[in-house]
């Protein structure tokens, strides 16, 4: 659900934001969060590496169980959060002996819910099984790469995948992407979509809440001078006169940077071109 506000102030004038009524206002549990250091983008030299980085709100870090290794043992949803750390919501299970985790909030999970891993547990919304064990057509999320190694695929806001065929050792996967590839059919994945599909319509409204995401301010290089940038200079507004490139002159916006030779063999079909 989103939320619009009245323009009673410039920053407030065509802002859009996810709600967070149905969120918990408690603060994470102790036990689960760890310290988080802002880098802001410099390496162990101090110098900048990746560029507009900085500032940004203190956050905790949520400890999430991508593996779900508690197996066949129900849990109960204890409240939904918000994780400043990814654009999905994460929600606070408790298990029958008293633990507590977070996992990736499930698309429609309720307080109350009840959720299980195992090998074979049944088809229904936050439950984590081997892949395998999924009928074709079924949507995932938090999919595993290597056996045992946890989620790491399908776990931004709204995102889900789908199983479109089985075979011997391995599962064909359809991703957001478009990109069909295989999956060992012994990873595990929870069943259903991501939480928070409508992340994807916010506006920002300002300048500032930008900031306190830990953005700094962008500058274009068709407005830079020659020596700062190769789109730079010229007589006039120009668009810089050729191929798009980055400030050392490496090609951009489109340029294939993939270079894992050694998963080739696991993608079928690639992801859709724009």
């Amino acid at each position: 659900m989103l939320n619009k506000f009245k323009p009673i102030t410039p920053g407030l004038r065509g802002t859009v934001l996810v709600s967070k009524k149905n969120l918990s206002k408690e603060k994470p549990v102790k036990s689960l969060t760890e310290a988080m250091h802002s880098t802001g983008g410099r390496n162990n030299q101090g110098r900048i590496t990746s560029r507009r980085m900085g500032g940004g709100v203190k956050r905790k870090y949520r400890l999430i169980d991508f593996k779900r290794t508690k197996t066949d043992k129900i849990a109960e949803v204890i409240r939904n959060e918000y994780d400043p750390n990814r654009s999905a919501f994460i929600s606070l299970l408790k298990y029958e002996d008293g633990e507590l985790s977070y996992i990736i909030s499930p698309k429609n999970i309720k307080i109350g819910d009840k959720v299980i891993s195992g090998q074979n547990v049944s088809i229904k919304n936050g439950n984590c099984l081997p892949i395998n064990n999924i009928p074709v057509g079924t949507n995932i999320h938090n999919i595993e790469i290597k056996p045992g190694a946890g989620g790491k695929l399908i776990r931004s806001a709204g995102s889900s995948a789908q199983i479109v065929s089985k075979e011997d050792q391995y599962v064909q996967v359809k991703l957001i992407s478009g990109e069909i590839r295989h999956i060992n059919r012994n990873c595990k994945a929870t069943v259903g979509e991501v939480s928070n599909p409508d992340q994807k319509n916010i506006k920002l409204g300002k300048a500032g809440r930008k900031r306190y995401l830990g953005f700094r301010p962008k500058v274009r290089g068709v407005v830079m001078n020659p020596v700062d940038h190769p789109h730079g200079g010229g007589e006039g507004r120009t668009s810089g006169g050729r191929d798009p490139v980055t400030p050392w002159g490496v090609s951009t916006k489109g340029k294939k940077t993939r270079n894992n030779k050694k998963t080739d063999t696991f993608i079928i079909r690639r992801r859709k071109k724009k």
